[in-house]
């Protein structure tokens, strides 16, 4: 397995998967993007070519396929963009986009896919976010391809989106109004969940499985808050909100350009996004508590 087609290889995860894939394991990476430009960076790895296209458009999907030998689709969204309303973003992104990614493997003849999913995700969650995740599974099941899934809880890392969020608010306010401060989450860390996929693609084992990706340990999101502020030296104050009160944040901060929190989120962190009592990583790996990676980068944040 020579050719991989990596989707949403530009966010987050697709950037660390990247630097895992694209060193010292003799794999050609092909990345489609919308904005070529804004993934410059990417472009420094010897193996690794990108591509400004539209993946959601089938014949520039068709066209991607040509000589892979597999597909890693990391492609997720958590609120609405370009005006697109959340459900109908939900429905593009986790299911229209899997029914076609699929579609255009099998014409092409590809076999493997890997799809990241989320932990929690369910035909019947009670968030938006949560049911379209579980949608998209099904078609992936469903393709008659070598599949396997990923359903990590949040992830962290250097450059993440959650902890370095609330490091960086903790400079700038002088205490947190929290919704959902009692949800649970059990974080796993970014290189965790990118050596499980890596070590995936090779494994004949991990074909047909469905793999819940947790750290060792589980927070409430008040804790968590608490620890990236305290860490990036600046503590602040966790005031926990009533529930219509932390309704009416999230509806008014859904008037924002790229909400922090949005009513479909509060609807999510309803389910605890943990795993089960004694689950581990895949391949007896273990996971690396957030304590012993957080600290490296949250005190840069502040």
């Amino acid at each position: 397995m020579k050719n991989i087609l990596l989707i949403g290889g530009t966010g987050f995860v697709g950037r660390a998967l990247l630097s895992k894939l694209g060193h010292g394991n003799a794999l050609f990476i092909t990345v489609p993007t919308r904005h070529r430009e804004r993934a410059k960076a990417l472009t420094v790895l010897p193996t690794v070519q990108v591509i400004e296209a539209d993946v959601h458009d089938p014949v520039v999907l068709a066209q991607l396929m040509s000589g892979q030998d597999a597909i890693i689709n990391l492609v997720g969204v958590l609120h609405s963009t370009e005006g697109i309303p959340y459900g109908a973003e939900f429905a593009r992104a986790h299911v229209e986009l899997p029914q076609k990614i699929v579609a255009a493997a099998r014409l092409a003849g590809i076999r493997r896919v890997l799809h990241v999913s989320a932990l929690k995700a369910s035909l019947d969650a009670p968030s938006a976010y949560l049911r379209s995740k579980a949608a998209g599974e099904a078609v992936v099941r469903a393709a008659g391809m070598e599949w396997t899934i990923f359903r990590p809880s949040v992830i962290f890392g250097e450059g993440d989106a959650f902890l370095t969020l609330f490091a960086r608010l903790a400079k700038i306010v002088p205490f947190f109004l929290l919704a959902s401060a009692h949800a649970r989450f059990q974080p796993i860390w970014i290189k965790d969940v990118t050596t499980t996929i890596a070590e995936s693609l090779q494994r004949a084992d991990s074909i047909g499985q469905i793999y819940e990706l947790c750290g060792p340990q589980q927070y409430t999101l008040a804790e968590l808050v608490r620890y990236a502020s305290v860490t990036a030296g600046h503590p602040r104050r966790v005031w926990p909100l009533p529930d219509w009160l932390a309704w009416l944040q999230a509806r008014v901060m859904e008037w924002l350009p790229n909400p922090p929190l949005t009513r479909d989120n509060l609807r999510s962190m309803q389910v605890d996004s943990v795993c089960a009592a004694n689950t581990g990583l895949p391949f007896q790996r273990i996971a690396t508590p957030l304590e012993a990676v957080a600290a490296l980068y949250l005190g840069q944040s502040g």
